[in-house]
């Protein structure tokens, strides 16, 4: 009986040590960019070109049922100061219309039978390539390309990076829910994408803006069956590549949400999507031990991470306890808990280049609320896919004057 109880307090401790250590990373992190005065200049500056080679992209964008978005897209491409690409727009399950271009850069492609599947989509206009592009890139239906995407995206393709993850801000934050949106992006970009990057290990990518080599994409994505997409392909990724690196300066816009009901179904999406997917990143961790690899299995410890409100709910589980059983412990889990606030708020503040964002800290509560609801209902995430709607028709030029 003693011997079942000290292995039950055993696993209590890894638990809370496990909780503790992702709730002070951030901190460790926002230090270590301080100390270090690292950005990704810095970095890129470490790391000189390999060759000047002017890669040829291939971005990809996926259109479900709704071809609004396009044109403003199609304008910030044709407005790059880099010219070497060419935009796929696959119309899935879309009417077509009066979408034309002259510019030949743009090619318009509508399948025949229905895809309703963003990995599909993407499928189609690898299929249909007209030329041997050496990278492609993932976008939204409703993203917006800062004017020098390209030109910074290349910088890190001619120093040897086979993928690298751009850096998505957002085309609305007039709303409270959109800034609070905003707000999370933010931080997950600084811990999850900047941090790491600066530290020379992989950062985690996003279902926009991600960028890789044709060759490479074409071996994760044949090879291997994709369940999900930016879950189970950066898993893939970071088996196959040193670094998968992020681009900072290349800017990728991306609509927010702007009400609790839209939050709400996106988050319990993502939510399901990380019980969905939670096996992968155990067996990435495995290879990282197999292979003793520090980088792919701090990528998998930092995947593995649950939600911040079941984070922050384990903790304020650990004070109430420790009021009973332990005081220490009470103090140890409030003081974690405070000193992750203060390191959220000042990551917000010091990393977000958007206005307004600071002002919408008081809100975060909402945030919160809206996840504990979307924890509710996973059931509904595993019967249906719960896209979320956009609303923002607006252009490159709009928002660069608000910047």
């Amino acid at each position: 009986m003693n011997a079942l109880l000290t292995f039950l307090l055993f696993i209590v401790l890894l638990i809370q040590l496990i909780i503790a250590v992702y709730l002070m990373l951030p901190l460790f992190f926002l230090v270590v960019h301080f100390l270090k005065g690292s950005g990704n200049s810095k970095y890129l500056d470490q790391n000189p070109p390999l060759t000047d080679k002017n890669f040829h992209f291939a971005g990809i964008v996926t259109a479900h049922q709704d071809l609004r978005f396009i044109p403003p897209l199609v304008d910030s491409c044709i407005r790059q100061t880099y010219k070497n690409f060419t935009i796929y727009v696959v119309a899935d399950d879309c009417i077509p219309g009066n979408l034309h271009f002259e510019d030949p850069r743009i090619v318009l492609l509508y399948p025949e039978k229905p895809f309703h599947s963003k990995i599909n989509s993407i499928k189609f206009a690898v299929d249909s390539f007209k030329l041997k592009h050496d990278v492609l890139v993932i976008f939204d239906s409703d993203n917006l390309l800062h004017p020098k995407y390209f030109y910074y995206l290349n910088e890190y393709y001619q120093r040897g990076f086979e993928a690298v993850q751009t850096h998505m801000l957002s085309k609305n934050t007039r709303s409270v829910y959109a800034k609070l949106d905003s707000i999370g992006h933010i931080y997950n970009t600084f811990i999850e994408r900047q941090a790491k990057m600066e530290m020379g290990l992989s950062s985690s990518i996003l279902g926009l803006g991600i960028s890789l080599k044709t060759e490479l994409y074409k071996e994760v994505m044949y090879k291997d069956s994709l369940g999900g997409f930016d879950k189970k392909l950066q898993s893939d990724i970071v088996k196959r590549i040193h670094q998968l690196a992020f681009a900072a300066e290349a800017i990728v816009y991306d609509e927010k949400v702007e009400d609790g009901q839209t939050l709400e179904r996106q988050r319990t999406r993502w939510i399901y999507a990380y019980f969905k997917y939670f096996p992968i990143y155990l067996d990435l961790a495995k290879t990282g031990i197999k292979e003793m690899s520090f980088n792919k299995f701090f990528f998998a410890f930092t995947a593995l991470r649950p939600p911040l409100f079941l984070l922050f709910m384990a903790a304020l589980i650990f004070i109430l306890a420790g009021t009973v059983f332990e005081p220490f412990v009470s103090f140890f889990w409030i003081f974690v808990l405070l000193q992750f606030g203060l390191t959220f708020i000042l990551i917000v503040l010091t990393q977000s280049r958007q206005k307004g964002m600071g002002e919408a800290l008081i809100f975060l509560p909402l945030v919160m609320m809206r996840q504990i609801f979307a924890f509710f209902k996973l059931k509904k995430a595993s019967r249906n896919f719960l896209k979320t709607e956009h609303l923002q028709v607006v252009y490159i030029d709009e928002i660069l004057a608000n910047e």
